[in-house]
């Protein structure tokens, strides 16, 4: 582990009694503190298809070596995490406010970002605008085409109709999500709305370990817009 950020354990309970393993990650001593009153709440990849928290450490040590504090946690029913996984992710979606409440009461953090990877993406969009203290939202290959959309597509009105800034990140070759697909939901979406397409990467490229420096850079220039 680097020494330039630290990274402790908690474990949160949801409203339904649900226990989640969290992990916190924080700049180090040698690292300056962009903003106090900030934080990044990132969810992960799908959990019935092995999705876990492990998949984001790369990009939540990233945000702490550039200052800001992050936090990853295991959805219902994956690793230590109790409870079970939904398909449809609307269970999940309790995960991720009961999170965000925790770093907003428990570390007296006023305002959040919140990150959401590949079927992350629409469960964190649904818990945006249940949560007062957030102030923003990326999306990381978002699933919005046709087959994927049975599982998800009602997850989209939330994140669309939020008036909060929100980030769309995709590959040009997303298999779940074509670029038309992309542009044509974008359109209805309300308030400032940015996307960012990575020339001939997949859906699953965009979460491995050779694009989490690419990741944090795109969010901390995200982040420094807000």
């Amino acid at each position: 582990m680097s020494s330039d950020f630290t990274l402790e354990s908690f474990t949160v309970e949801t409203s339904d009694c649900v226990k989640l393993r969290t992990r916190l990650f924080k700049p180090g001593p040698n690292i300056n503190i962009k903003d106090e009153n900030f934080a990044v709440v990132l969810v992960h990849p799908y959990s019935v298809l092995g999705g876990s928290q492990g998949l984001l450490k790369g990009i939540a040590s990233g945000l702490a070596l550039n200052g800001y504090t992050a936090v990853t946690f295991d959805m219902r029913g994956v690793g230590k995490s109790t409870g079970r996984a939904s398909l449809t992710g609307f269970a999940e979606v309790k995960d991720v406010v009961s999170v965000s409440n925790w770093v907003s009461h428990s570390l007296s953090i006023p305002k959040i970002l919140l990150i959401g990877s590949s079927a992350g993406a629409p469960i964190a969009g649904s818990a945006v605008d249940k949560i007062e203290e957030v102030i923003g939202y990326v999306s990381i290959g978002y699933p919005f085409g046709i087959t994927a959309s049975i599982l998800f597509g009602r997850h989209h009105k939330g994140i669309l109709q939020s008036g909060k800034p929100k980030f769309f990140i995709m590959g040009t070759q997303d298999g779940f999500t074509s670029v038309k697909q992309l542009e044509n939901k974008v359109k209805s979406a309300a308030g400032r709305v940015e996307t960012h397409l990575i020339d001939g990467v997949g859906h699953f490229q965009m979460e491995g370990p050779d694009n989490d420096a690419y990741m944090v850079d795109l969010i901390v220039n995200f982040i420094r817009s807000l």
